[in-house]
Formats: C-alpha cells, structure tokens, sequence
C-alpha cells in the first residue's frame, strides 16, 4: 500500500468545509498534517472555534496540528445568514480553551517547507491563508505540492453575485496573488462541484452516532440541509470543499483543462469574478488546470465510502 498523502486543510467552516474535514481524517490515503482555519463562511474568530471544534469531536486517531485565523482578515461579506453565526446552523458543540495557539499562516509554511514537494493543499475557503503566506515566503510556491483550490467559476454564474464566487469574493487580492504565483494549481469551480450536489438521502448513509465522527456529523448536517433548503431553494447540498478532499484522494475523477485564469479585483459588477482565458489562441500562457468535468457518481461514492472507512 502507497504512504498517505500529505493534506492541509485550509478552511472556513461551514458545515461543508466541517464534512470535507471529517472526510480527510477518516480516509487511510490522506495523512491530515494540518487544519487551518481562516474567515469566510464565518468571522475569523469563529472560523478558528469551529476547526477546533471539529477537531475535538472527531478525535482522529491521527490528531492535525491546529493553526488558527489571523482575526483582522479582510473578508468582503460572510455567510451567517445562511449557516447562523456560528457556521454549523446552531448545534450546540463545546470546546476547550487551548493554552498554545499557533497562527495559520506561520503553520501553513512551516508544514510546507518541513516536506518540501510532498503537501497537497486542499484551499476550501477564501485564499488569505495562502497568499499571506506566498508574500512572506515567495520561494514556498514551488515548495507546495499540490494546490487544490475550491471556487470561482468556469463558464457558469456566481453565487453572492452574478459574476463572482463566495470564496473568490471575499478575498479576491488574495486569490489574484494566488492565481499569479508559480505554485502547482488545480481550480474546482463552482459549476463543476454543482454537478456532484448531495441528496436528502446522504443522512441516511452517515457513520453511526456510537462513533464521533458520526455523532458529530448527525448533529450539524441535517441543519445544514435544511438551511440549503429553507434558504437556497435547494433540495440537496453543495459540498464543494468534500468534492476536493476526494479528488486529493482520487484525482482521476475529474477531468481538467489548462488555463490562465486572474481575478477580477475592481470592477463594480464583477469584483471577484475568475476571468479565464478560454480564447482560441490566448495570449498569456496557462497557470490552472481547471476542472471542466467531474464523475459526480464516484465522487459522492467516494465521500460516503470515506466517511465509513476504519482510518
């Protein structure tokens, strides 16, 4: 058997980005070095909370290292109204006053220079972790394996606009400084994850409450389903950031283009928005492979199958 594949997890939970972390600590082929958290769904305080929340409730055999989100980020809107305040739709979950804390950022690169070439970056929130950490170490972009980077769109609309994507809106210089660095990039937009949407029927396929990954996992996703539905008008939920854990598992089930790909930071209607090159003969040379095709079957059999797994 091939040595786990070593995983940060940078994100903003939300109950997705929550599944997308239980999900790569209960898989065999991912060794989680690092949970990060950074603002995005939630404020970064909270962001912070909540990693360390699922953390705890998960209790992995193999415990992560923390790093918590620098609390003056600048987050351009959030997604309280959707999730709650808290990010997880109210379920009331308890946690420890840690006594040493480590920065994200500081985290981040460290965990990065410390396996050089061996880390994937699974970048499920807003890119401020990742571009903070690019501007202090430049030569860390080549160091990072792989960047899997969650958001932004191909050809499809936004969400918080009808040009931009949540997780590029937020922070859109810091995902502009991303796209332009020489790190190894995959984009997950958002009209491909959408292709792999999960049903009312995930509930009835999650770990058992005797476990804590699935007691954990049975007292926040029903909430998050029926908030996508209350307030979305969605009878499933869009769980992009899981989508990326399983293709860090799995990359063959995406298919993926080559791309330049910048985002627009300035423009009234389009603030956010991931402009790509899809001109016939483009003029600057690709620096994204972006995801075009997803086998959405596979992948949600993949999550399932992932969250069932004796790590």
């Amino acid at each position: 058997m091939s040595r786990p594949r070593k995983v940060i997890l940078d994100v903003d939970p939300g109950a997705a980005d929550a599944l997308a972390v239980c999900l790569a600590l209960n898989a065999p082929e991912l060794e989680v070095v690092a949970v990060t958290a950074t603002g995005g769904n939630v404020s970064p305080r909270q962001g912070s909370r909540n990693v360390q929340a699922i953390v705890e409730q998960v209790d992995p055999a193999r415990l992560p290292r923390i790093g918590m989100a620098d609390e003056d980020q600048p987050l351009s809107t959030d997604n309280r109204h959707l999730w709650g305040a808290d990010g997880f739709c109210g379920a009331p979950l308890r946690v420890a006053e840690l006594h040493q804390q480590h920065p994200a950022v500081k985290l981040l690169a460290d965990e990065v220079r410390s396996a050089p070439g061996e880390v994937t970056i699974i970048a499920g929130g807003p890119l401020t972790n990742v571009a903070a950490a690019l501007l202090r170490e430049p030569e860390l972009a080549t160091k990072i394996g792989h960047l899997l980077i969650v958001g932004g769109t191909f050809a499809g609309p936004g969400d918080v606009t009808a040009a931009a994507e949540f997780n590029m809106y937020c922070n859109a210089e810091a995902a502009d400084f991303v796209f332009r660095s020489p790190a190894t990039k995959t984009l997950l937009p958002l009209d491909a994850t959408d292709q792999a949407m999960l049903t009312f029927a995930v509930l009835g396929h999650l770990p058992p409450a005797d476990r804590p990954l699935g007691r954990f996992l049975q007292s926040i996703m029903p909430g998050a389903f029926q908030a996508s539905r209350q307030k979305l008008g969605i009878e499933g939920l869009n769980a992009p950031e899981a989508i990326a854990v399983a293709v860090a598992m799995h990359p063959e089930l995406v298919v993926t283009e080559p791309y330049h790909c910048e985002t627009e930071t300035g423009g009234r209607l389009t603030h956010g928005a991931t402009v790509i090159d899809r001109r016939r003969r483009p003029e600057s040379q690709p620096n994204v492979d972006v995801v075009i095709e997803i086998d959405a079957a596979g992948a949600i059999d993949c999550i399932l199958r992932g969250l069932h797994a004796e790590a």
